[in-house]
């Protein structure tokens, strides 16, 4: 057996046995070298053997010291103020609600990390567990819920999913299964389980699975308080079998385990109609039945008013609202809030058309007369930001249809955007 194997050398070093290396022997495979079929094994030494083994304990397993934490534990340590710097850059005001975003975040990251291995923790913290927190953002349509929800899971690099409220059912009936949320955020990750477990996923339109009545009714209430329920143990964290390729389930097909203890659930909604059930529960310190002494409540002062039990009262079953125990109040755009969205942000909307514009090789500039028009022309619009899209583009719809007869530089002025108007 010694003379066969001093024939042979290693893969790696190509030293043989005699050179005083012990080989060990792969599997029977076919080899070639300088164009003769040589033997049938591959052999590799055990000097290289044991380098190998080194470098992946070097490179894999480093050595955790007690009051360092590792490299590959603090890539998800997230400093607040990180996060809050990051969305500024995509999202105009909205100073509150970054706040409790980011301490959210934050706090989730650590709790998936968990450093009880890496920190030495005292003896009366080290069985307690850290609960998910999931968030509630409520505000008025057009206020940056989705944006907010995007600009976050873009900064933390992990995979994120939107899914609508409004086309999920009951299992069992014509809709979609909440499942279908997994789903999404598994195809972000081409169906990659391990990253797709701390992910994010952002429900929108949750104020609309409320209960449709207060009332007991003989039918089953599929599209509001049923999907809530059918929620509850996915956002809390649970192991759910998932279609892979979504739709309804059946018992023929295979299912896909996707634990759901790690991944972030944001929930936004405008919960139209829940300003009378503030205002009626803030005015109850008024004693009389005198209309001189109801007060008129900014729509500010009720968005930073509202509670679990306004929430509840709206129509969100109590078992559903504790387990979003992080709330998030979008304030509703002002007239300078909007000015400063058509220019501030990164991506904002008037430089996205200098852009088009520069393609034509034309300068566009805008006079602050200009702005000032189309930020107050879409504030009476009461939709938002999203109104300021709809003025720009009629706004600037003929003025890109004669694109190429312009002049190198093009102004709009207050003239122009009245004319429009």
């Amino acid at each position: 057996m010694s003379k066969i194997k001093n024939s042979f050398w290693c893969e790696f070093c190509e030293k043989t046995a005699a050179n005083g290396s012990t080989l060990l022997e792969s599997s029977p495979l076919s080899k070639i070298r300088n164009g003769k079929k040589v033997g049938s094994k591959s052999y590799i030494c055990s000097n290289c053997v044991g380098l190998i083994h080194s470098s992946l304990q070097s490179k894999e397993f480093p050595k955790k010291k007690s009051s360092i934490i590792p490299t590959n534990v603090r890539k998800f340590t997230i400093d607040p103020k990180d996060v809050v710097s990051h969305l500024d850059k995509h999202v105009v005001g909205q100073e509150s609600a970054k706040k409790k975003l980011a301490v959210a975040v934050s706090n989730h990251y650590k709790r998936i990390n968990d450093y009880s291995g890496v920190l030495k923790l005292p003896k009366s913290l080290q069985d307690v567990e850290i609960e998910k927190s999931n968030i509630m953002m409520i505000g008025p349509t057009g206020c940056g819920k989705t944006l907010l929800a995007k600009s976050l899971a873009d900064f933390l690099q992990v995979p994120f999913a939107i899914g609508d409220a409004t086309v999920l059912t009951q299992a069992g009936y014509v809709g979609e299964d909440v499942e279908n949320l997994i789903v999404k955020l598994l195809r972000e990750t081409n169906y990659d389980i391990e990253k797709a477990q701390v992910g994010i996923i952002y429900i929108d339109e949750i104020d609309k699975i409320a209960k449709t009545s207060k009332n007991m009714s003989i039918t089953r209430d599929v599209s509001g308080e049923g999907v809530q329920q059918s929620l509850l143990k996915i956002i809390e964290g649970s192991v759910c079998n998932v279609p892979p390729q979504g739709g309804r389930k059946h018992p023929e097909q295979s299912f896909l385990r996707v634990d759901t203890t790690n991944i972030l659930f944001i929930c936004g909604g405008t919960f139209s109609g829940i300003n009378d059930i503030v205002s009626r529960r803030l005015g109850k310190s008024k004693i009389g039945f005198s209309s001189l002494d109801k007060k008129e409540f900014s729509e500010i002062d009720i968005i930073n008013n509202i509670t679990n039990e306004d929430i509840i009262e709206f129509g969100m079953i109590p078992e559903f609202v504790g387990r979003l125990p992080v709330q998030a109040p979008i304030h509703p755009m002002n007239e300078d809030d909007l000015i400063r969205i058509l220019m501030e942000p990164k991506n904002a909307l008037l430089r996205q058309y200098q852009k088009l514009f520069y393609y034509d090789e034309v300068d566009l500039q805008f006079t602050e007369e200009a702005i000032k028009t189309m930020a107050k022309i879409a504030l009476d619009k009461k939709t938002g930001a999203r109104g300021l899209r709809t003025v720009v583009e009629a706004v600037m719809n003929d003025i890109m249809f004669d694109i190429t007869n312009l002049e190198r530089k093009m102004v709009v002025d207050q003239a122009l955007v009245e004319k429009t108007f």
